[in-house]
């Protein structure tokens, strides 16, 4: 089950998509393709927790220069 059935900002409708997300640590940014809701109306994007979880860590590994694992854009 969703957690939320309409937008919680406006009431529209969410649909699931793959959505473009960066994320900035320190001086990094990263692009990653991840899932969401989002709402049809307003554009707002929900989550899952895990998907947050995953932002935190990125964002941890950006700032303290982890960038190893990541694969360089430009």
């Amino acid at each position: 089950m969703k957690p939320f059935e309409r937008c919680p900002v406006c009431g529209g409708e969410l649909i699931d998509k793959n959505v473009e997300k960066l994320l900035r640590g320190g001086i990094h940014v990263a692009v990653l393709n991840i899932p969401a809701e989002v709402c049809l109306h307003c554009g707002e994007r929900l989550y899952s927790q895990e998907t947050v979880r995953q932002f935190e860590e990125i964002r941890r590994k950006l700032e303290h220069q982890e960038v190893e694992t990541f694969q360089p854009l430009g």
